[in-house]
């Protein structure tokens, strides 16, 4: 009789397992991957699987979602996201935010923009959004000034340049590479994080707190309501979450809801 039961809490565990529905997430590896990391437990209890998809990059994810190979991802800010939408035909929407990673600026040859000299090069990264923000956390430590008209800033907006700075722009997960070759480099806090690099005691400067680039949970438009993606959104701005990003990243991140 014990055998007969035995077998049977196995064999409903493994329909059970069989029967959970799988929930396909794109996310960029820190700190995002280790937060949906966190939350597999909790969407395991209601009945989902979560599979996380790892990406060092910002597009693929986003096509990915658009197409149908992934339910969500979870690596950008609405204002990329309103400009990929804009520039690729996509229809993504935001379902919740989750956190805020401030922009940072690094080096390994200086240990205060004090002692930035004339003519140095910076790297910042050459998507259109980053970009923007990267000049505007240089302007926020004085290094330049910009013309606030436009929309999404390049160095072509730049009005006041009295360090006569150079600037390499590039792909935002390679900037952190580019530290043996450039001055300084802005550098988004997942890829800095990343490259070993701790945003709280190794940048020279951060991006505000007040920032309005908070990273999202995306999923393509007509997919919001799904009972899926509300168990995820829910396990997302759990509590539980909140206290797991102030242990784990001590500052460098921060809770956005």
């Amino acid at each position: 009789m014990r055998k007969i039961l035995v077998g049977a809490l196995v064999a409903s565990s493994l329909i059970s397992a069989a029967l959970a529905e799988v929930i396909k997430v794109g996310a960029t590896p820190v700190p995002h991957a280790e937060i949906l990391e966190f939350v597999k437990p909790e969407l395991k209890k209601a009945g989902y699987d979560l599979e996380i998809k790892v990406f060092n990059d910002y597009v693929i994810p986003n096509l990915a979602v658009e197409d149908g190979d992934l339910d969500a991802n979870y690596f950008q800010h609405i204002p990329y996201l309103n400009e990929f939408n804009a520039n690729k035909g996509t229809h993504l929407i935001k379902t919740v935010g989750v956190h805020l990673e401030p922009m940072g600026v690094y080096s390994k040859k200086i240990k205060s923009l004090n002692e930035l000299k004339d003519g140095a090069t910076v790297s910042i990264p050459n998507d259109p959004t980053n970009e923007s923000r990267a000049l505007d956390v240089l302007v926020s430590a004085k290094l330049i000034e910009v013309d606030q008209n436009a929309k999404l800033r390049t160095p072509l907006d730049i009005t006041k340049n009295p360090k006569n700075l150079k600037f390499k722009e590039l792909e935002a997960a390679t900037l952190p590479r580019t530290l043996d070759d450039v001055e300084i480099a802005v550098i988004n806090t997942n890829f800095a994080m990343n490259a070993n690099l701790n945003p709280v005691k190794d940048a020279l400067v951060l991006e505000s707190k007040d920032s309005p680039y908070v990273n999202i949970l995306v999923v393509k438009k007509g997919n919001e309501d799904k009972a899926s993606i509300k168990a995820l959104d829910k396990a997302l701005n759990a509590e539980g979450v909140k206290k797991f990003i102030a242990e784990k990243y001590k500052g460098a991140i921060v809770p956005a809801f």
